[in-house]
């Protein structure tokens, strides 16, 4: 592994795997409306990001983004990936392979800059917090922040087992 490897994070308490688990149920209820929010803000903030897309990847407007199917089914993937990751985290085995399985496809197939799953994943804070604020305190948004942190480690893990060079920490 390369020198740069970030720290690995703590694992989650039990408290804290709870407290996800039980904010993520209110969210994952709205599943599609919340990942095409998360989607569309990062499109709209990192325009860059939409090169990975044939379909919408000249698209300005983010009412015209919201009506693009590769958009809608690319957000329900995210979900279904952040459920899957949630539902199983007494069982780090299966989460680590979830993201390692996310993490290559993504460097192999659609080579995909490592650093958008961090940016990525602030936005998913940002709207979460937004859009559940009764729910997503600040306490509530550390554990979440701690839990977005170790995503980012599996995929980056993948990403240099396959041997993409510079896994970098700074922001684009």
């Amino acid at each position: 592994r390369g020198e740069d490897r970030p720290e690995r994070t703590e694992p989650l308490s039990d408290s804290e795997r709870e407290i996800i688990q039980d904010t993520w149920g209110h969210v994952y209820k709205n599943c599609e409306d919340v990942g095409v929010s998360v989607l569309i803000r990062f499109f709209v903030n990192f325009p860059s990001a939409k090169q990975y897309f044939s379909q919408f990847q000249d698209m300005e407007d983010p009412e015209e983004m919201e009506q693009s199917s590769q958009l809608r089914q690319h957000a329900c993937r995210v979900m279904n990936a952040l459920n899957t990751v949630v539902e199983n985290l007494n069982d780090p085995e299966k989460v680590s392979s979830v993201l390692a399985l996310v993490g290559k496809a993504h460097a192999i197939k659609h080579k995909v800059e490592p650093i958008y799953f961090k940016i990525l994943s602030g936005v998913i804070l940002e709207v979460l917090s937004e859009d559940f604020p009764d729910f997503f305190t600040a306490e509530v948004q550390m554990v979440w922040t701690k839990l977005m942190g170790a995503l980012y480690w599996h995929v980056t893990g993948a990403y240099t087992d396959v041997g993409w060079l510079q896994v970098s920490s700074s922001a684009v």
